[in-house]
């Protein structure tokens, strides 16, 4: 069975972006008419950002806890910690091979600019990797602080 349009469940991104960038276009085109709503919009940005890192900060609170509960109900001890030991060395070896070669590789492939001789500039291609949403506000810092990016481009 080939789905149809209509027939396909979940959100339209692709229409809501190109909404945002419509009504983005036309706020500006109105000039001073406009403003208002743009700072409507700039504060509800602010917000949102401090909300989703108010959430970063106590979601792993709720992880632990969640973890806890696994811990005690787990019988072996020693398969947990060998199991888990595991993972947390892959993980970080994943991030060593990540963010200390393929990263610079990129911003090498990119700028033609040694990426070790200033590393904060990594932060600029970090949005390829994103895994989530909610590293935004850690990147938009990084990107603006760091790297002196003005702030309606990050």
């Amino acid at each position: 069975q080939i789905p149809v349009g209509t027939e396909i469940e979940g959100m339209n991104i692709l229409g809501l972006v190109l909404f945002a960038l419509v009504l983005g276009v036309a706020l500006k085109k109105l000039g001073p008419e406009g403003e208002d709503l743009i700072r409507f919009f700039n504060s509800f940005n602010e917000a949102t950002m401090v909300l989703v890192t108010w959430i970063m900060w106590y979601v792993p609170i709720g992880i632990m806890f969640l973890v806890g509960s696994k811990i005690v109900e787990m019988e072996d001890i020693v398969l947990l910690v060998t199991s888990l030991g595991k993972y947390i060395f892959a993980s970080i070896l994943g991030h060593v091979i990540h963010g200390g070669i393929i990263l610079p590789l990129i911003y090498f492939a990119a700028t033609r600019q040694n990426p070790y001789q200033h590393p904060d500039a990594l932060c600029l291609i970090s949005p390829c990797s994103v895994s989530s949403s909610a590293t935004l506000p850690s990147m938009i810092k990084c990107i603006e602080e760091n790297n002196g990016v003005d702030k309606r481009i990050s």
